[in-house]
């Protein structure tokens, strides 16, 4: 609908980022949010509301006006870079602004070695420690390392997770300190 949408301040983007916006957008091996994002800067840059931008790109409304801020913050030194600096460091800078800032993720809660004693009681055969089957259950698991005082409290789900990981990561005789197999012999 035409005439619905609210026309928005245009967001402020030069002539040559627009060129490397545009260019982020064709390019073939962009990453699908760079292109969304360059998207949304270059409509923002043709004074199209949020609103419109996030029903032409079918996002949210609240990342149209996330990543126009986050340009808007960064319009001054987008500037200065483009007077100082070549294509090049232009064309990564805003890519880098296109960008998620790095998130520092959830601490580490097992170490290592936790892991890998872990991981050495699962090689153990479950019968000689009691359980009436033949295989370790995470739960089971989780169990005895707890009864050994490996950790004081662990979930079925980390357990699972840890053997999960042992398994497709590395050879299990090299997370327990062994060689693995080679060849024939």
């Amino acid at each position: 609908m035409p005439g619905f949408y609210k026309k928005a301040n245009a967001l402020p983007v030069s002539q040559h980022q627009r060129e490397i916006l545009e260019q982020i957008v064709r390019r073939y091996k962009s990453q699908q949010q760079h292109v969304t994002r360059a998207q949304i800067i270059l409509m923002s840059g043709d004074g199209f509301g949020n609103m419109q931008i996030a029903d032409e790109l079918n996002v949210d409304r609240k990342t149209v006006y996330h990543w126009r801020e986050h340009w808007l913050r960064q319009t001054d030194h987008l500037g200065q870079i483009e007077a100082e600096a070549d294509e090049e460091v232009l064309s990564e800078t805003i890519l880098s602004t296109l960008s998620d800032a790095p998130r520092s993720g959830a601490p580490v809660t097992y170490s290592a070695e936790t892991v890998c004693q872990i991981i050495a009681v699962s090689c153990e055969d479950v019968s000689k420690c009691g359980y009436p089957f033949s295989r370790w259950t995470p739960k089971a698991l989780r169990l005895e390392v707890i009864k050994r005082e490996i950790v004081k409290d662990i979930s079925p789900r980390s357990v699972g997770r840890f053997l999960k990981g042992g398994r497709s990561k590395t050879a299990s005789g090299a997370l327990l300190g062994t060689a693995p197999r080679t060849g024939s012999g």
